[in-house]
């Protein structure tokens, strides 16, 4: 299976990644970036998608145009389609004079739109709109406005599976989902939790004003043994309390924030030495399915390889797929 590549850091503040599908995803990012088609980032809560929305228009043709972002779970329905596109005066109670929405203030740059999924299907019909024919009406008015946006959408949740059950429409799904960035989860990539640990470290402590130069082996060792359910943003606040607390020149066990695991110890680790590299390869294959939900493709991005040879070592172990394996 392929190695670890060398740490590398982009050009955009708090994106650190080494693991082979953190690259992946950088360098299908900046291929992306260049091109004038709406993009959909996934990954869980913590995973860093605005991040990556910020890469793609900092190296995009738009990057000298506005970034405008919104979160479209924070607002209700009526003010979220105002946030929108705008509204006339006297369109409702409140509207004293006319407003421009997002979709106006980005013109000439990119509008990020978060956890689209929360997005009502009423709206849904109005952004699939503006996808296919780059125009819409502001709320209350008559006049079709034309602007120059490019959308980059996020979400952590299954759209397909919204699609089944009717809460997203199937016309913007497929409208979406034409390049999709898929965020890996941090456990998937433990081999970054040192960067990551290193990067917010420097940057606490220098916030701070405190002389901390790195971690106990302990601490070390408990960074790397917790699952990091909140990912990312759950690394960084505890490093950052670490940091705060911390009185000495090395960040302990104590002063980390994560409560200590009781879970069993894997039993592969104790055996090692004493495995064959055969026996490597495939508790890892089959560990990565599992943490995938069952998905070849996924679980061969996060490895390095290509999907074809998990599945041909599927067949070779005799492992029958299960029906949550299919990638949809």
């Amino acid at each position: 299976m392929a190695s670890e590549q060398p740490d590398r850091i982009l050009p955009v503040e708090g994106i650190v990644g080494a693991h082979p599908s953190m690259q992946r995803l950088f360098k299908m990012m900046l291929q992306a970036a260049k091109s004038r088609s709406t993009i959909l980032i996934r990954g869980e809560t913590g995973t860093g998608k605005e991040l990556i929305a910020k890469a793609i228009h900092e190296h995009s043709s738009r990057s000298e145009g506005p970034l405008v972002r919104l979160n479209c779970a924070a607002l209700a329905e009526s003010v979220l389609e105002s946030e929108l596109f705008g509204h006339e005066k006297g369109a409702f109670t409140g509207a004293v004079t006319r407003r421009e929405g997002r979709f106006e203030q980005a013109d000439g740059g990119t509008l990020f739109l978060d956890e689209l999924s929360e997005m009502p299907l009423s709206l849904q019909v109005k952004l699939l709109r503006f996808l296919q024919e780059r125009e819409f009406e502001r709320v209350g008015g008559n006049e079709t406005i034309t602007v120059n946006v490019r959308v980059v959408a996020a979400t952590n949740r299954d759209l397909r599976a919204l699609v089944d059950d009717g809460s997203f429409r199937e016309d913007l799904y497929f409208r979406l989902k034409v390049v999709v960035l898929e965020v890996p989860p941090l456990r998937a990539r433990p081999s970054d939790i040192p960067l990551l640990a290193d990067h917010f470290l420097r940057l606490c402590a220098d916030d701070n004003d405190k002389e901390i130069h790195g971690f106990t082996r302990r601490a070390k060792e408990a960074l790397l043994a917790y699952p990091w359910p909140g990912n990312v943003r759950e690394l960084q606040h505890a490093i950052e309390q670490a940091v705060v607390l911390c009185e000495e020149e090395l960040i302990d066990t104590e002063d980390l924030p994560i409560e200590p695991l009781d879970r069993e110890v894997d039993p592969l680790s104790l055996m090692i030495p004493g495995v064959t590299l055969a026996e490597v390869e495939r508790y890892t294959i089959m560990k990565t399915l599992e943490a995938v939900g069952g998905s070849p493709t996924k679980a061969a991005q996060i490895l390095g390889v290509s999907k074809r040879t998990i599945q041909y070592r599927l067949r070779e172990w005799g492992v029958a797929p299960r029906s949550r394996q299919v990638d949809r």
